[in-house]
């Protein structure tokens, strides 16, 4: 099986993203300035936008192996500070690691290293934050594969694999956990489909039978690639999703009624849509990105079609979304011009010019970026080899 060439190392996020996705079927044939201090957002008078920054004593590092391009926070209440990171390695040996913050020593370490094939489309931990399940971690790749965590050694559960061909195999873009019902987890595929699977896990507390899956639904969602998917918290939180995609336009499902979807938004140009965030306190909205965009878009469902605002202050394109987990109007983007910016949408549906708050990863493009569920106060980015956990 032959190895493409690597590419520069000044190779942008975005287009390490279309690698991802290129190499898989490959492989496998600011309104105020604001500082903080001790916790507290300060604003100042300064003019608005050019000098705001969060202090340098308000993070964490922690410094990787290899390039990293996934991550993902636990929600486990026993671990507070604990990350689960992906490689983007060019070759098929991957690998996926497990760290974790003394709080005492405000220093990083890693829990728990594993092999994995190509690089992780998308790390998830189970969304568990009342610790009844199994430790459970997914990745997605050429197939979705679920692990147990442990220290040191993380054991592989199964892979589910819905290929009928399998000389072929189309790899997944991303996928999501469903909050509600931890036993369903949505991917995202290249060869136009979404497909829902149902988990068991022995979720008693103190089960340890394998775990399984089965496929509940498979549905032809795009005209084309579909490069993400996201459960919603509407109608109880269960049976909604949405997914967009290469053929640049956003579509809600309901898996109650999978005969037909409703278009939420089309790119005028058809441009290929490549991630999408669910608000997390306020499911009318959604935030979407287009490929190699510098803006972010942000849709409500009850107009569709029509974006409610547009969020456009960075200078290169835009890699990540992550909307607040406790607030319905703060939204944090991330990007290769090195920033991660906080954004307030509360006077929507007037302009919103300028972010509240902003970062800068001096040493390197913003390639991914978590907004910790259980811990509101910290946003995680990735950058080269880096990880970086900011107290906002």
């Amino acid at each position: 099986m032959s190895m493409p060439h690597s590419s520069s190392s000044t190779t942008s996020s975005s287009t390490k993203r279309k690698e991802i996705y290129k190499k898989c079927v490959l492989w496998c044939d600011i309104s105020c300035l604001c500082y903080i201090v001790d916790g507290r957002t300060i604003p100042t008078t300064q003019p608005p936008f050019r000098q705001y920054s969060w202090v340098d004593w308000s993070l964490h590092q922690y410094q990787a192996p290899w390039p990293l391009y996934s991550m993902n926070w636990s929600v486990r209440p026993d671990k507070r500070f604990r990350l689960a990171l992906g490689s983007f390695v060019e070759e098929y040996n991957n690998k996926v690691q497990i760290i974790s913050l003394d709080e005492d020593t405000s220093e990083f370490s890693a829990k728990s290293t594993f092999d994995h094939p190509y690089p992780t489309t998308k790390i998830m931990w189970i969304p568990d934050s009342k610790g009844v399940y199994p430790d459970l971690l997914a990745t997605s790749g050429d197939y979705l594969r679920i692990w147990r965590a442990g220290e040191p050694y993380t054991l592989f559960e199964c892979v589910l694999n819905n290929n009928k061909n399998s000389d072929f195999c189309a790899p997944l873009t991303s996928f999501d956990w469903n909050e509600v019902d931890p036993n369903l987890i949505g991917t995202s595929s290249i060869d136009t489909t979404c497909t829902i699977w149902g988990l068991e896990t022995g979720q008693v507390l103190g089960r340890v039978n394998e775990v399984s899956g089965h496929v509940k639904t498979q549905l032809i969602a795009h005209d084309k690639e579909v490069y993400d998917i996201a459960f919603s918290r509407a109608g109880g939180g269960r049976d909604m999703f949405a997914s967009v995609g290469a053929d640049g336009s956003v579509r809600m499902f309901d898996l109650r009624h999978l005969e037909h979807s409703t278009i939420i938004y089309e790119d005028p140009q058809h441009t290929p849509l490549l991630r999408l965030a669910w608000n997390k306190q306020d499911p009318n909205y959604l935030a979407t990105v287009a490929m190699d965009a510098c803006e972010v878009i942000i849709l409500d469902v009850r107009v569709p079609c029509t974006p409610v605002a547009r969020l456009n202050n960075h200078r290169a394109c835009v890699n990540g979304i992550a909307w607040a987990p406790h607030s319905s109007c703060h939204i944090c983007t991330a990007g290769d011009d090195h920033q991660a910016l906080i954004w307030d949408i509360q006077q929507m549906p007037r302009a919103i010019e300028d972010p509240i708050l902003a970062y800068t990863a001096a040493e390197g493009e913003v390639n991914q970026i978590q907004w910790g569920a259980t811990q509101p106060d910290w946003i995680a980015i990735c950058y080269n080899r880096h990880t970086e956990i900011l107290r906002v």
